[in-house]
């Protein structure tokens, strides 16, 4: 189900189903509802029922199951503000909640000294760390409780700093503050001894414009806690210019006691996600690690050379799409062009309420990038529409300010893809400008990076639609000789042997590949060790996984397609949509009709973890 899905069902919903919902969304127990409402508890529960076959969660064959949770999680993607909208809490002192990566040390010290601290200051602390986001209904728990707190108390570890997991806490907390009036919950973010260089790119741009302390040693640990309780008096809001978080000055990198994290010697577990901005100075992103598709990666080179230049890269997440934007970028500015890198992950969530809204921003922050003044109000004007004036930004503004050639690397555009009201206008000014480039000179300076896993299912007139033009790059998994070359330089001498085995259960999934062997590597890991575990809660893809299974959860149909494809012993064929969502969240290959598995670690964890109650 999509947004205007979402929205669709929810407007059709008779204002009894609507009630009932809210009560549900409130955390009522059907005793509860029906008490309030003067109705019977079996009434309440038909209520529901119902209610859950309107959103697609259940049908009529099923409607005896509770599908409460699905609820929750749709609610919780979609409409955020409506959960606990009316529930009566307990105390007047705020909800904290506490994250954390696992119980090792410093880690859980600091936890407990803030626990006990706020609970003696009359808190109410809730602890979210390894253990409960691997119990059974811990991601559901987790749900609720980000839901319901006041602040989220942000405890990063380099672990933490490179956790899918985590990134996945603060993102949603992110979505939830973007649809709150009162930007609950507050994030308080404290690094423990982890600079902020290691944080991974997602959570770096999550956290953007907060106060962040930092813990280096037990001797702050009494400073820390006073602060967060002073803080937390002060009732402020953490991202508020005046804040009483007051942020822990970052150590000079250069005289900083941490390695460099794209150094020749891996000395910090692989990013989950990509770094799309260019550093300054030196480009940290030609990392040792980085490999070369052949034939892709100089084809693009080429390409951005050509006036009026679209390149369209597509791959699920963690394919390394991210990452051959850079150094598309990174070419560009050798070449003397003026380079915008883009992450749609990064916006509000309020947005993409408006087209109007969505392309000021656009044009907002790529003016913000190339360090001009935005001057909307010059070049916007109501009576010609949004696209008319977003283009004339552009063309009498934005490229008539520079004499090179700009290159816009937009990452990420499947967030567009989830608001079907923007997508077909905003792409189909993308293509406008594409076209331009073979009429007029000025759109020759334009060239598109667009960066998306989404397979592009939205309906779009043939001749609107940019994903039909320019150089499309599908990339592919590592053959076996370039995770060869990819033990090599981690200093591996591994035969063919090693490398199939490794294969056998990861495929030439970059991302997975890259963390067994810098975990190898290490010694922390052997590879036999590795693949008994590695399709388990205690092993080296838990957290990889449980971040799957996290947004599987949200998406119960989707859920249900994968048990089927895990579970078949030979090919199996879906419905279009869930095959294409599937393929573009990595978990399955779709060859024409036919759908299996991405890998064997797939297969094997979610065969387990997928599975119906008995």
């Amino acid at each position: 189900m999509n947004y205007a899905e979402f929205t669709k069902a929810l407007a059709g919903l008779t204002p009894r189903r609507k009630e009932v919902l809210m009560k549900v969304l409130a955390f009522k127990t059907d005793q509860e509802i029906a008490s309030q409402l003067h109705i019977t508890e079996a009434t309440v529960r038909k209520h529901i029922a119902d209610t859950c076959v309107c959103f697609g969660l259940s049908r009529s064959e099923n409607r005896r199951s509770s599908h409460r949770q699905e609820l929750f999680s749709l609610f919780t993607k979609y409409s955020p503000g409506l959960i606990n909208k009316d529930a009566v809490y307990s105390t007047n002192y705020p909800k904290i909640l506490i994250s954390y990566y696992q119980g090792t040390e410093p880690d859980k010290s600091l936890a407990l000294e803030l626990e006990s601290a706020l609970k003696a200051s009359g808190y109410e602390v809730f602890i979210v760390n390894g253990s409960l986001r691997m119990a059974t209904h811990g991601l559901q728990q987790i749900y609720a409780e980000l839901n319901q707190c006041d602040y989220l108390l942000l405890l990063l570890s380099t672990l933490a700093a490179s956790s899918e997991m985590v990134t996945e806490e603060v993102r949603w907390a992110k979505a939830l503050q973007d649809t709150r009036p009162d930007s609950k919950p507050g994030i308080l973010p404290i690094r423990i001894n982890c600079p902020s260089h290691l944080l991974n790119h997602d959570l770096r741009g999550y956290l953007r414009g907060m106060p962040q302390r930092e813990w280096r040693s037990p001797n702050d640990t009494p400073n820390l806690v006073q602060g967060v309780l002073e803080f937390l008096a002060s009732g402020d809001n953490p991202a508020s210019n005046n804040s009483s978080f007051v942020p822990t000055p970052e150590l000079p990198r250069e005289n900083a006691q941490f390695p460099n994290p794209y150094s020749l010697t891996p000395n910090h577990p692989p990013q989950p996600v990509a770094e799309p901005e260019l550093p300054m100075g030196q480009v940290e992103l030609a990392s040792a690690f980085y490999v070369e598709r052949p034939g892709i990666d100089q084809r693009c080179y080429e390409a951005i050379a050509k006036p009026g230049a679209l390149i369209r890269i597509k791959a699920p997440r963690q394919m390394g799409k991210t990452s051959l934007m850079a150094r598309i970028l990174q070419r560009s500015t050798i070449l003397g062009y003026r380079t915008v890198p883009l992450s749609f992950q990064l916006a509000d969530s309020k947005v993409f309420t408006d087209l109007d809204q969505f392309l000021q921003w656009f044009c907002a922050v790529v003016a913000l990038e190339l360090q001009l003044p935005a001057r909307l109000g010059d070049y916007w004007n109501g009576i010609f529409g949004s696209k008319v004036s977003c283009k004339s930004y552009f063309e009498r503004y934005l490229l008539a300010n520079t004499t090179e050639p700009l290159v816009l690397g937009l990452d990420e555009v499947d967030r567009v893809l989830q608001y079907p009201e923007l997508t077909s206008d905003f792409f189909g000014l993308l293509r406008a400008w594409h076209e331009e480039a073979k009429n007029r000179e000025i759109w020759r300076k334009l060239r598109l990076v667009v960066v998306h896993s989404t397979e592009v299912y939205v309906p779009m007139d043939i001749n609107q639609s940019p994903f039909n033009v320019g150089l499309p790059i599908e990339l592919p998994e590592f053959k076996s000789v370039q995770v060869q070359d990819l033990a090599q330089r981690h200093g591996l001498a591994w035969a063919t042997s090693e490398i199939d085995r490794l294969m056998v259960m990861v495929g030439g999934h970059p991302y997975l590949v890259r963390l067994a062997l810098y975990y190898i590597a290490r010694q922390e890991i052997t590879l036999s060790q590795l693949l008994e575990t590695a399709p388990t809660d205690a092993g080296l893809y838990s957290d990889h996984l449980r971040r799957h299974l996290w947004n599987l959860s949200q998406h119960p149909e989707l859920a249900a397609a994968l048990y089927k494809v895990v579970s078949a012993d030979s090919p199996i064929q879906l419905e279009s949509i869930p095959g294409f969502k599937l393929q573009s969240m990595g978990l399955v290959h779709l060859r024409g009709n036919e759908v299996t598995p991405r890998c064997n670690l797939y297969r094997d964890y979610f065969r387990v973890r997928l599975a119906p109650s008995p």
